[in-house]
């Protein structure tokens, strides 16, 4: 998927630096699972930030027979580092709804933003050029928009993901040239999630098809991820920092402006992503065509409001 397959350690270190993701100065907070990706993202922290500015973070979710185990590993890894561990214990009941995986996700980046929030720290994970494409598979398939074949930033906001030019098979390979151990989690392989059948069934069919097909997304991904900056540049224009647009003016720009434009608004509203908003443009210029005060529900819990001869995006309450 990327080139320097057989990459030694003080390679991978240079290869990692030269992304200029891990902060050269200030607090970071590794997400530490035990496995051979978080595993390398520690040990690389420890050797290129400053000393004693690495801090682990480790969540027990207790949902697996072996997470003590695991807790156990992170914190024997930590010592022999000499790196401070947090750990969070969850109670997640069994008849609790929702998502679990979503659930498990939410909690640690919550314990982690409040970590990072008491060191004034950046955060890492260690997601890898692996993790990529199959996010971009099931992005693709989930959801509609072009957000979906970008995959995910190397930098959101605080949070940085510096492995994602490593794949699963070098952080191993690091992991073993510096006899560092690693925990399997049996749960990526389980496919009642969407996310191991992809890993399972997508990726290899698509490797049979094509034995490029894992780099050549990594490479659609990187295209797009620049053409979209300049996209996003055009509707910052358009919007000169306002939450609302002239109908008129939305209505003089081409298509697929006038999508990109309805979806920034909905978004910037909801705090989240609402792609499916940009599908409701034809709806949105019907309404104000009408006259007088309409709304509309774009998605998610989302309104847009067309009154006065102009558009804006409100936040509905949760539905109860």
């Amino acid at each position: 998927m990327t080139p320097a397959a057989g990459m030694t350690p003080a390679e991978t270190r240079e290869r990692v630096r030269g992304r200029g993701l891990l902060p050269p100065r200030g607090a970071l907070v590794v997400m530490l699972s035990g496995g051979r990706d978080s595993v390398c993202l520690l040990d690389l922290s420890v050797a290129l930030c400053v000393a004693g500015a690495v801090r682990a973070l480790h969540v027990n979710y207790g949902l697996r027979a072996d997470a003590d185990a695991d807790e156990r590993h992170c914190r024997a890894l930590c010592e022999r580092l000499g790196v401070e561990l947090t750990t969070v214990r969850a109670d997640r009941h069994e008849q609790a709804a929702g998502n679990v995986q979503a659930w498990a996700r939410e909690l640690r980046y919550r314990e982690a933003d409040r970590l990072a929030d008491a060191l004034d720290a950046t955060i890492a994970t260690g997601h890898t050029a692996s993790d990529q494409v199959e996010t971009i598979l099931y992005r693709l398939a989930a959801s509609p928009g072009r957000r979906a074949l970008l995959g995910m930033a190397p930098r959101e906001g605080r949070l940085v993901r510096p492995l994602l030019e490593l794949t699963r098979e070098q952080t191993a390979d690091y992991c073993r040239a510096r006899g560092l151990q690693w925990r399997e989690d049996a749960s990526n392989e389980d496919e009642r999630y969407a996310r191991a059948r992809v890993r399972n069934r997508v990726v290899p069919a698509l490797r049979a098809v094509h034995p490029a097909a894992e780099a050549n997304v990594l490479r659609t991904a990187a295209l797009l991820r620049a053409e979209a900056e300049l996209l996003d540049e055009l509707v910052a224009v358009e919007l000169q920092g306002e939450q609302e647009i002239a109908l008129t003016r939305l209505a003089a720009l081409p298509g697929a402006l006038q999508r990109l434009i309805v979806v920034r608004l909905a978004e910037n509203a909801a705090g989240m992503f609402v792609p499916q908003a940009g599908g409701r443009v034809a709806e949105i210029m019907a309404l104000a065509e009408r006259g007088g005060r309409g709304e509309l529900h774009v998605g998610g819990l989302v309104a847009a409001v067309v009154e006065r001869g102009r558009l804006r995006m409100v936040k509905l309450p949760p539905r109860r």
